[in-house]
């Protein structure tokens, strides 16, 4: 069995293709919506955040034989738990990540390295600010942001209740919370841009498929500075942007065992 860090699409893609070629496998995901996802498209699931501990228990239990980490490029901490897993079970771990956009050298846009960073960045622009990374990390800016002269802090993040309340624990008004559920047209990221009247967006580099390129082309198409927060620096080891490759690196090791 093959033990698949799951929870994106590219990720429950990459799943459906280690299926395709013949492996038995269990998907992880965090959320009851991933799950969803992960049950309609045919594949076994299991819900909720895994400690190393359990990643190496999971291996026993389950038999695995190899954990493919397919997780999203900030899901840093379940990575690292997956990794500690896999040398505690003495089992292969591959990473599948999606492939970084390049934007470095775009005048509109600034690369920073973390959040606090990129808030402390925004507050020095001010402005009508989009925060487009979810309610994970809000407290960070909205402890920054909110309450200062020239600045409207709005946020977008999933329609969740627990997302919600958190919106209403830190002082985020009604008005600035926009709670959809993407995938986000270009279309649909220009209107709302216009609708807030927009000068200062914040992303993540999450890469293609998690919609960075629709976000970042509307806001430069419309002249709108743009702060990307980079992806943490983890030394995952064996790591393929490519299905073809993980699945290759895959036959390799298993042919080994």
């Amino acid at each position: 069995m093959i033990l698949v860090l799951a929870g994106t699409s590219d990720a429950r893609e990459l799943a459906l293709q280690i299926k395709l070629a013949g492996y038995e496998l269990l998907t992880t995901v965090v959320t009851e919506s991933a799950a969803k996802s992960m049950t309609e498209a045919g594949l076994p699931v299991q819900v909720g955040r895994l400690t190393a501990e359990d990643f190496g228990e999971l291996v026993r239990s389950k038999h695995v034989k190899a954990i493919v980490d397919a997780s999203h490029p900030y899901a840093e901490e379940a990575s690292k738990n997956a990794m500690a897993g896999a040398k505690q079970a003495e089992v292969p771990y591959i990473r599948y990540e999606r492939e970084s956009q390049s934007y470095h050298n775009h005048p509109k846009v600034t690369i920073v390295a973390d959040y606090a960073q990129a808030a402390e960045l925004a507050a020095e622009k001010r402005g009508v600010i989009m925060l487009t990374t979810g309610s994970k990390t809000l407290q960070v800016f909205a402890k920054r942001l909110l309450g200062m002269p020239d600045v409207q802090l709005v946020a977008r993040m999933l329609p969740r209740t627990d997302n919600m309340q958190k919106c209403e624990e830190l002082g985020l008004e009604q008005k600035n919370i926009v709670a959809m559920q993407g995938p986000f047209s270009k279309e649909l990221n220009r209107a709302l841009y216009d609708h807030y009247k927009v000068t200062l967006m914040i992303t993540k580099e999450s890469g293609k498929v998690g919609a960075v390129d629709e976000k970042l082309e509307a806001a430069l198409e419309m002249g709108i500075e743009t702060i990307v927060i980079a992806r943490p620096a983890i030394a995952y080891g064996v790591q393929f942007s490519e299905f073809a490759d993980v699945i290759e690196e895959l036959n390799r090791c298993l042919q080994e065992v």
